[in-house]
């Protein structure tokens, strides 16, 4: 039974629960759907949008005060639509519609949990791990609230992945579901900073305070934290060529305020708009696109909880709700362009947009024929908001992910950090200097050599390759590390070599990307066997091989390709040379392009 209709006592005035042939009765929800347009809704063109753009920090700052509250009282005052904050759905017919009144009731409950049942101060960190359900929401507003700072992290990560990030953290407290619950045990006695353990669940666990039973026993009534603009808000691992993830530290203004850039201005929403984003809840475009961007604009941020990504009930979502703006990762609209389209009828969507991995043209064509939409490619990385896109307005040119974002001058710089002329390759830079932009993360936490190494002279380097063309459009070379992005999820070499060093068979490994039709690129392992094991059977031994990378770290990092070598490349020092694997891989194509 699902724990919304077990948590239905809890909720009885504020959550809304229902079956879908009922909300969807006579057509009510097509009633909603506005005309469509391709126009721009919040600004004319580009020229124009980068000349508008003027978004003052002010010194105090906190988003769940300064945007949500706003919108909460002009919803109470009559002065916005009757779409809800938060809209959703699972695949068995339930629905959650609340309004930002009915957000900021319950959230205000679980602040009141961390501040006075967990004895959470402002500044602590709160590691969470649950998946798109709607309590996920209401912990990231509870922590704006109190000032605590957030960690999310993907329901895939295994122990040894969460212990790192614990330790690494100092988390004080952890929030996750009875999935996760027993990995989380595992591992606590390990992290010695945790003094809370919250899980969302219609039951007790020894040890666990139980989320929803301690909601119900706060007051709804709580003051949010005066914060600082600069004051740490969130913090997120990120995969890197060599060691462990970085912890990128965001504040309160560098995601609260600097996202405007995605929701105004690429996103183009308005509070008429319902807007559905795929990303998975612990990787930071979930932050960008199912909180901050659609919420400063007041748009509706729709959810489908789905166990497992299926084309046909997100082709039946986007034709049955009132969805204006879609967006997800390229992988997916490669698996939707193979699915029968015709059987459905868009009736509101009109705007769709991808992130996270470069589109096939080949893709964006058929989408458009099928649906008759374009899809708008962002470029950004969870050190930043959008740094370039493609926006409406603008001609799209398939293969360049656009021009320079509002609040950003992006150039092509080269390795003495000057700007190259136009047409030629380069190192992309955000310029920092006279002035570093506000919508740029703040440290790698704990790592001042790692973060230092992201700048050179005037700009901040993203890591990849690429050059501007006469028209100001950019595109992509390559990745100037080894990072490898499979079906929008980021993979550091590293972590997969290893995990395949631990097991007996391997002496030495090398990880980089391999071209796949549907993922655009997958983790390949170059693998020298110990000798025990070199007269092993080699299909068995790879599958070996991938379980056990499986359970060592998170199941989307392991290798799908793995090649048995005599030796590995080497520099001279002794440096393994994945650019000569990578070729290898890639042949001939020069035009890689890859993502943070």
């Amino acid at each position: 039974m699902s724990l919304y209709v077990l948590r239905k006592s809890f909720f009885n005035n504020c959550l809304k629960v229902s079956k879908k042939n009922e909300l969807h009765e006579g057509g009510r929800w097509l009633q909603m759907c506005r005309s469509k347009t391709s126009a721009p809704k919040n600004f004319c063109d580009y020229e124009s949008m980068r000349r508008i753009y003027n978004i003052q920090v002010p010194q105090r700052f906190n988003f769940a005060k300064d945007v949500l509250e706003q919108w909460e009282t002009k919803e109470k005052n009559g002065q916005r639509s009757s779409l809800p904050a938060l809209w959703w759905v699972n695949d068995s017919g339930l629905e959650v519609r609340w309004s930002f009144e009915e957000l900021g009731f319950h959230s205000r409950r679980l602040a009141n949990v961390l501040h006075q049942v967990c004895s959470l101060e402002r500044g602590d960190r709160v590691f969470l791990i649950l998946p798109r359900v709607p309590e996920w929401w209401l912990v990231n507003v509870a922590c704006l609230r109190t000032g605590t700072v957030l960690i999310p992290g993907t329901s895939q990560l295994t122990a040894r992945d969460i212990c790192h990030r614990l330790q690494a953290s100092g988390a004080k407290c952890v929030i996750t579901d009875e999935t996760l619950a027993p990995l989380l045990d595992s591992v606590s006695s390990e992290c010695p900073s945790i003094s809370t353990k919250l899980l969302l669940s219609h039951r007790s666990m020894h040890g666990w305070g139980n989320l929803t039973e301690l909601m119900g026993k706060v007051s709804d009534d709580h003051v949010c934290m005066d914060t600082r603009s600069d004051e740490a808000m969130t913090i997120f691992f990120t995969s890197g060529t060599t060691g462990s993830p970085k912890m990128t530290q965001h504040s309160h203004c560098s995601y609260g305020l600097g996202l405007t850039v995605n929701g105004r201005y690429w996103l183009d929403l308005t509070e008429q708009d319902v807007f559905w984003n795929t990303s998975d809840t612990g990787w930071a475009k979930s932050a960008w696109s199912s909180v901050f961007a659609p919420w400063i604009q007041g748009a509706c941020v729709f959810v489908h909880y789905m166990p497992r990504f299926d084309t046909s009930t997100v082709l039946k979502t986007l034709s049955s709700y009132p969805i204006t703006t879609f967006c997800t990762a390229p992988t997916a609209y490669r698996m939707l362009v193979q699915d029968d389209i015709s059987r459905f009828k868009f009736r509101a969507l009109e705007h769709c947009l991808c992130a996270g991995e470069p589109i096939n043209p080949e893709v964006m064509w058929k989408w458009k024929e099928l649906t008759g939409l374009d899809i708008y490619e962002g470029y950004g990385q969870t050190e930043t908001v959008l740094i370039a896109g493609t926006f409406k307005g603008m001609k799209i040119k398939p293969g360049s992910f656009g021009k320079a974002s509002p609040g950003y001058d992006v150039q092509v710089v080269d390795e003495d950090g000057s700007v190259v002329p136009r047409g030629q390759e380069g190192d992309l830079g955000i310029r920092v200097k006279p002035e570093r932009p506000f919508s740029l993360f703040t440290e790698y936490t704990g790592e001042p050599e790692r973060t230092a190494e992201c700048f050179r002279g005037d700009f901040y380097l993203t890591g990849d390759r690429g050059m501007m063309d006469d028209e100001g459009y950019l595109w992509f070379i390559g990745r100037a590390d080894d990072v490898i992005l499979s079906a929008g999820y980021r993979i550091g070499p590293f972590e997969v070599e290893n995990a395949l060093i631990e097991h007996p068979a391997v002496a030495e490994s090398a990880v980089v990307s391999s071209p796949d039709p549907v993922r655009g690129e997958v983790v390949k392992a170059f693998v020298v066997l110990t000798a025990d094991y070199k007269s092993r059977n080699h299909k068995e031994l790879i599958q070996e091989l991938q379980t056990h990378v499986k359970t060592v770290t998170a199941p989307y990092k392991y290798p799908r390709k793995i090649e048995f070598v005599d030796h590995l490349p080497k520099t001279v020092s002794g440096k393994i040379r994945r650019v000569e694997l990578r070729k290898k891989e890639w042949g001939q194509q020069t035009s890689k392009q890859i993502w943070k």
